[in-house]
């Protein structure tokens, strides 16, 4: 009698973020009410709605800037939702903003070598101030390791460049590349495609998606450019209201009447991600 044996299952691989049944008033005014979201590792997830469906805030709950009234957030699995922001990048997640947040009185190198200043070691203010050799170590490490992340990114050549020189796609890039020279494992954008030309979006799109392949990285995007969110993330979950409206591939929510009638009846993209008329 020939016995067969059930194929082996493969579990999902745990979320390396999670929001659960997340809730924020301010006053009467309910900017998120129970909103559940999760990111696995290497995926690129886009969270898409209409002006002031509670992006932005979400964003705010996830990176620790505030506390939500209700709910959740676990980072690997710790509960995070009291930590700060500090602790939380200091655990693997960055996050970018609708600002620039660039310290334009450095050079674009400096702007990445402080990002991996937080680890410290090398004898602190005194080795600083004797420039000792073990401090001398860690900051030759420190620098290489921005050079590498500036060509990975297309800046070689600007490490000396003072960044408030900086037209807005580059300046747009430079804070990708701070928020990825300390490797983290959950990274939030933030428009990180405003200002940009055509083909900064491109080598933008490019350069997330290899921080996602080959890295592992889990990305959070908010983008009003639908079709830049469409043509990158390998799912999209679609806000309104403050709740979550729709979730899934990007030809899923596209097709979604609620979304297209919610959001997407006057910013409507193509299965091929190029802008249409609605």
């Amino acid at each position: 009698m020939t016995s067969t044996s059930a194929p082996a299952l493969h579990p999902a691989p745990r979320p390396v973020l999670r929001a659960d049944r997340v809730g924020v008033r301010f006053g009467g005014v309910r900017a998120l009410d129970d909103v559940s979201l999760t990111l696995h590792p290497g995926e690129i997830c886009g969270l898409i709605g209409p002006n002031g469906a509670g992006k932005t805030t979400l964003f705010d709950v996830l990176s620790g800037i505030r506390r939500p009234d209700e709910g959740r957030v676990r980072l690997d699995g710790t509960d995070v939702t009291r930590r700060s922001p500090v602790w939380r990048a200091r655990h693997g997640m960055r996050r970018t903003f609708q600002r620039q947040q660039l310290f334009g009185q450095l050079t674009v190198a400096d702007n990445l070598v402080v990002a991996q200043e937080w680890r410290g070691g090398g004898g602190g203010l005194a080795a600083d101030l004797l420039a000792a050799p073990t401090r001398r170590t860690y900051e030759n490490d420190r620098r290489a390791r921005a050079a590498e992340v500036l060509r990975a990114c297309g800046l070689d050549g600007l490490g000396d460049t003072y960044a408030a020189a900086l037209p807005v796609g580059r300046a747009r890039m430079v804070e990708l590349a701070r928020a990825v020279a300390d490797p983290p494992r959950v990274l939030l954008l933030d428009e990180p495609a405003s200002g940009m030309t055509a083909d900064e979006s491109r080598h933008l799109s490019a350069v997330v998606r290899r921080l996602s392949e080959q890295e592992g990285c889990a990305v959070l995007l908010v983008e009003h450019n639908v079709a830049f969110v469409m043509e990158l993330s390998t799912r999209v979950v679609v806000l309104d209201l403050g709740r979550v409206l729709a979730e899934g591939t990007p030809a899923e929510v596209h097709a979604d009447r609620r979304v297209r009638d919610a959001y997407l009846g006057t910013t409507a993209v193509t299965s091929a991600g190029d802008p249409a008329a609605s």
